[in-house]
């Protein structure tokens, strides 16, 4: 664990190392959201005190005065929402995804969780835990932007159908810069999009290669 953290020293991010440390220790926690009947996972870059915002209604739970990303910012977490869950019903059985972005001073920064676990009924079941923090800073040129991504992808093993059991099986940190072009600001949804799912693919196929 200290070595992942230390990892992050360079992230430009406040609290990055004390928002990944919470996060890596215990499984990501599901909660229901019944206004809109959906499913979002907590974290605490979506915690203020007790309560909880949730992507798709952005209100808090119990009801709070809590951060919120600016109208400009909020249209792109919903239309990030929106892809993510798509992408994880592609790709899994059964998950949960959910985006949170903030504003920073040239940018914003964002974490994306995704959880994968089956719908089975087996007594032991797997469930992987994706955490992808991006830092987005828009060049003056306003033509493109430097994205700064970390992910760490969590295995668990559920030995029974309570989440106080869990082993942790393994883990995996990788870190990723590249520069694309943004026609507008919603052109960042399809950037993000492509480089959390090219460094997936990359952490699926070390694991394949080393626990084949």
């Amino acid at each position: 664990m200290e070595q992942i953290l230390s990892n992050l020293n360079d992230l430009v991010l406040d609290s990055t190392e004390e928002f990944l440390a919470t996060v890596v220790n215990q499984p990501l926690k599901v909660i229901h959201d019944q206004t809109v009947g959906k499913d979002y996972l907590l974290c605490d870059r979506n915690r203020n005190g007790d309560s909880y915002r949730s992507p798709w209604t952005n209100t808090y739970t119990p009801p709070s005065n809590g951060n919120l990303p600016s109208d400009r910012l909020r249209q792109l977490e919903i239309k990030a929402n929106q892809m993510f869950e798509q992408y994880h019903k592609m790709l899994f059985k059964g998950g949960v995804s959910s985006v949170y972005f903030w504003d920073l001073e040239n940018g914003f920064a964002g974490v994306i969780l995704i959880k994968k676990f089956d719908d089975g009924n087996s007594t032991s079941e797997e469930c992987q835990d994706s955490i992808h923090v991006v830092v987005v800073e828009e060049k003056q040129n306003g033509h493109s932007a430097h994205y700064k991504l970390t992910s760490t992808v969590m295995f668990w093993l559920q030995t029974n159908k309570t989440m106080f059991d869990m082993m942790n099986l393994a883990g995996k940190l990788i870190q990723l810069e590249s520069d694309h072009q943004i026609t507008d600001f919603s052109q960042h949804i399809n950037n993000i999009g492509e480089i959390v799912k090219q460094t997936e693919n990359k952490i699926h196929q070390i694991f394949n290669s080393s626990y084949s």
